[in-house]
């Protein structure tokens, strides 16, 4: 985390002195209530870093190789991995950014759906990051007065072991 951004907050001892030492009531249950408030602080860029930490390990070929590298990983991966409720992730990673070899990065951009393998089973699922950044550096390549139709494209992927229709192909080319 970026300590720069992040706030310092704690009860002054002072004003949590005279709060504890003061009569039972409103003046206590503020200095409980300030407490708490800086503890659910600190408890929140823990679920960040922690968050973080399980996306850097789970695309970890993704810093070294770029979107080509991306794998497949949902919001629910995360959650049940860190123990907790898949809408929390969801919120942890909305608009906080990760600074990387590659760029700068939402965190959401690290979720992406799978698409199929020819190779079955076994074999690891293309993420539909990775399958865009594939189709993007062939398009980059083509020679702009032939382009390279959406069928030669798909079975271009299908060498790499990634099963994408040509439907697939034309919607992210568009993209």
């Amino acid at each position: 985390l970026n300590r720069e951004t992040m706030p310092r907050l704690r009860v002054d001892r002072y004003y949590a002195q005279a709060l504890k030492n003061a009569p039972a009531g409103g003046a206590q249950q503020s200095l409980q209530e300030a407490r708490s408030f800086v503890k659910n602080v600190q408890q929140r860029f823990d679920t960040i870093l922690r968050t973080a930490e399980v996306i850097v390990r789970q695309q970890h070929e993704f810093f070294l190789h770029g979107a080509v590298a991306m794998k497949p990983l949902v919001l629910k991966a995360v959650a049940q991995e860190l123990g907790m409720h898949e809408s929390t992730i969801s919120r942890v990673t909305t608009a906080k950014y990760l600074a990387t070899p590659q760029g700068t990065f939402e965190m959401k951009y690290f979720f992406s759906s799978s698409l199929g393998s020819t190779q079955g089973q076994s074999a690891e699922a293309a993420s539909s990051t990775a399958v865009r950044a594939h189709i993007q550096r062939m398009v980059d390549a083509e020679d702009k007065r032939k382009p390279i139709s959406d069928n030669k494209i798909a079975d271009a992927l299908a060498v790499l072991g990634i099963d994408c229709a040509r439907r697939t192909v034309a919607k992210y080319r568009e993209q």
